[in-house]
């Protein structure tokens, strides 16, 4: 069965969308540890069967679009399995932070970092996106990708990655988005709500997880609505890049 299309809702302090349940916003935070908790070992394998390996091209592009100096000091929220980080360091990224609030996540990227020949850094921390562990104005940039949808309030998260930026830092966030391709939509939610559940099944044993992390894709706001929270949080020279005809997108931004 092909799920509704649903528009993201406003919910209170108190509640946020788990999908397309809405849940106090501390079981939020609970229930997506536990989703990632979860698919860790088998997240990359399954990312390669979900976007027939797409997924890496988007990857690619946000890297080319972040260009790396030495001296500046990373921060990769969300960070997980590592694709981000050890691309970063690969384009001569000296000082990159991993933070992440599964830990999981974060074993498995230390120990892929490794595997791929990254031996000095990146640095790998269990933490909050709403709640970073970092000093202000402590950043020259801050990425995330596939992290902001699962995060409780992204609206906060967005005000910590001001707040951590340095003048002139730079933001970048790659997420799912809305197709712009409103012919293929029928097409792409039989896809996300028939075919993934049931890799997920597959590969990881885990059906449930992939379902909501369809339903998370379509309870995110689209690329003009999250354009205007990050300027709502204080960043300037918002511009955002579709990917795949809107199926992901690449938001950047300033901070002044």
């Amino acid at each position: 069965m092909v799920a509704r299309m649903a528009g993201p809702r406003e919910t209170s302090e108190q509640t946020r969308d788990f999908g397309y349940e809405e849940v106090p916003a501390a079981e939020h935070t609970r229930r997506v540890r536990d989703v990632f908790d979860s698919v860790a070992s088998r997240y990359d394998v399954m990312n390669d069967l979900m976007s027939g390996g797409i997924h890496r091209l988007w990857k690619a592009e946000l890297l080319n679009r972040i260009r790396p100096r030495p001296a500046e000091r990373i921060v990769d929220v969300g960070g997980g399995t590592g694709d981000i980080a050890v691309g970063l360091a690969r384009r001569g990224a000296g000082n990159v932070v991993v933070i992440d609030m599964t830990p999981d996540m974060l074993a498995v990227g230390r120990d892929r970092a490794l595997d791929r020949g990254v031996l000095d850094g990146p640095a790998w921390i269990a933490g909050d996106a709403e709640r970073l562990p970092l000093a202000d104005s402590s950043v020259d940039v801050y990425v995330t990708a596939f992290c902001m949808r699962n995060v409780t309030r992204p609206a906060r998260a967005l005000a910590e990655a001001r707040r951590v930026l340095r003048p002139a830092g730079r933001f970048f966030c790659l997420e799912f988005s809305r197709l712009a391709l409103p012919a293929l939509r029928p097409l792409y939610d039989a896809y996300s709500f028939t075919v993934l559940p049931l890799l997920g099944q597959l590969v990881a044993g885990d059906a449930e997880s992939y379902r909501y992390l369809a339903e998370s894709i379509r309870r995110f706001p689209d690329q003009e609505a999250f354009a205007a929270m990050i300027a709502d949080a204080g960043l300037a020279n918002v511009r955002v890049r579709n990917l795949t005809g809107g199926i992901a997108a690449i938001h950047s931004a300033r901070r002044l």
